[in-house]
């Protein structure tokens, strides 16, 4: 084994998690374990230190950081939302990377690297890590010049293994349910490589224990130099979060971050399986929301999944993203800041994140009055944290912070979009910009002012 230098942990925090205030019976064990979280992922290390003349808690200091790291109400005490943030499955490098020196660059010199699997798990066939494995370095080759190559014997720049207990490299995995996995930013020795506690139950494409390929795929960006992002759905997030591997697509914040540090790829991205024929009358989606940065139109049956980083829009059944979600949707909007995506048909709504059904609920549930049984379209504007329903001529606005319907809605839409007269069937913001399809055409807003009208298959090949 090389010498140790600088370690990311990646740590499940499985545990309970409150849903409302904390139970005084159970407050001193959660006191205990914020501490211990804080003085791991933040740096946190007296009881109190002083300022301006008076005690200050660092713990409050350090609460307020960690709220703030997250997007949270900033309180700067132990609230519910804050520990339940904390007591999700997450990796153990410091959230915030001033705190972490580093006596060597956090990037590798070289774009040839080779990686080594020593040993295996029992929970997966040899063939099944070997796949994952390849997958997970992919997602960065595919957008930067990196390459990797395996090797069988010697030492490689990533060596990968799986371990339980004390493995001696200084930061002994603790049992099931504890530290998932450990990598090691790029430095002599020990540098790039990553550990996996074979007392966790790693899975091949389930997304039951934890998956490998996504795991392995957020250790690799540390092993390449990338600290974490406060970017809910990127891979480098903090908590860990299921996706289907064989859709897996790296999320914008992420591709933007490794090409800051070794460039754009040198060659045509991979492309995945070539797909049926586009569908013209997809240029008029029944619906359309972002999604960690991608662009996801919705017609009938099927979803076209459109990314920044390739030239090509790709075509899926819905149903192989949401077994439950059903055809022929009639809106979606994301959530970003709560890392969730609405999907609603008729009375129903579901919220999804990433590929996974979280909740489902009813349309009244988002505060629309009872007698609106179906909207046309859904836009979440990040920046006022509002979401638009279209119904017909008209629409509401919904505040996502008070969970309420503003007042004075309805308002009819050429209120505040004078140029859309037709029925608004589909809206998305991207980059500030607010877009709502009608017909043929496309209104690009910003800041309620018309910027251009687009034709609809400005975004689609059709």
């Amino acid at each position: 084994m090389k010498a140790s230098y600088q370690l990311c942990v990646l740590i499940g925090l499985v545990f309970r998690v409150h849903s409302g205030p904390v139970p005084p019976s159970v407050v001193k064990d959660d006191e205990e374990f914020a501490k211990n979280y804080l003085k791991k992922l933040y740096n946190m290390q007296d009881e109190n230190k002083p300022s301006l003349g008076r005690k200050v808690s660092e713990m409050s200091l350090k609460l307020s950081e960690m709220q703030q790291f997250f997007k949270l109400k900033v309180t700067g005490t132990l609230d519910a939302e804050t520990l339940e943030m904390m007591k999700k499955p997450r990796c153990g490098v410091p959230d915030v990377s001033s705190y972490r020196a580093r006596a060597f660059p956090n990037k590798w010199s070289k774009n040839s690297l080779t990686y080594r699997i020593e040993n295996y798990t029992p929970d997966m066939s040899k063939a099944e890590v070997d796949d994952s494995i390849e997958r997970a370095l992919q997602v960065w080759a595919r957008v930067t010049p990196l390459k990797f190559t395996r090797i069988y014997d010697g030492v490689a720049d990533i060596m990968i293994s799986f371990a339980v207990g004390d493995h001696r490299d200084g930061s002994p995995f603790d049992g099931p349910n504890g530290i998932l996995a450990h990598a090691f930013f790029p430095s002599p020795g020990i540098g790039g490589d990553a550990h996996f506690d074979d007392d966790e139950t790693f899975t091949f494409k389930s997304s039951r224990g934890y998956n490998l390929f996504i795991v392995a795929a957020h250790e690799f960006g540390h092993s390449l130099g990338l600290d974490h992002s406060n970017v809910p759905g990127a891979l480098m997030y903090p908590t860990y979060s299921y996706s289907p591997p064989d859709t897996f697509v790296l999320p914008r914040d992420d591709v933007n971050r490794i090409q800051s540090l070794y460039g754009s790829s040198t060659v045509n991205p991979d492309k995945p399986d070539p797909e049926p024929p586009v569908n013209p009358n997809a240029c008029v989606p029944d619906a359309v929301t972002t999604l960690h940065g991608e662009k996801l139109f919705f017609k009938n049956r099927f979803l076209w999944r459109s990314h920044p980083q390739l030239t090509t829009t790709t075509k899926y059944p819905i149903k192989r993203f949401w077994r439950n979600i059903p055809d022929n949707i009639d809106a979606a909007f994301e959530h970003t800041s709560a890392d969730l995506v609405y999907i609603i048909k008729g009375q129903k709504v579901w919220a999804v994140r990433s590929f996974k059904v979280v909740k489902s609920m009813s349309l009244s549930a988002l505060g629309l009055p009872a007698a609106v049984k179906q909207i046309d379209a859904a836009l979440y504007d990040e920046f006022s944290r509002k979401v638009l329903f279209f119904v017909g001529r008209s629409y509401y606005s919904y505040d996502m912070n008070r969970k309420a319907m503003d007042r004075g809605y309805p308002k009819l839409v050429t209120t505040s979009f004078p140029e859309v007269t037709k029925k608004v069937t589909a809206a998305f913001q991207e980059d500030g910009y607010n877009y709502l399809f009608s017909g043929s055409e496309v209104f690009q807003y910003n800041n309620g002012r018309l910027v251009k009208v687009l034709k609809s298959n400005h975004f689609l090949q059709c």
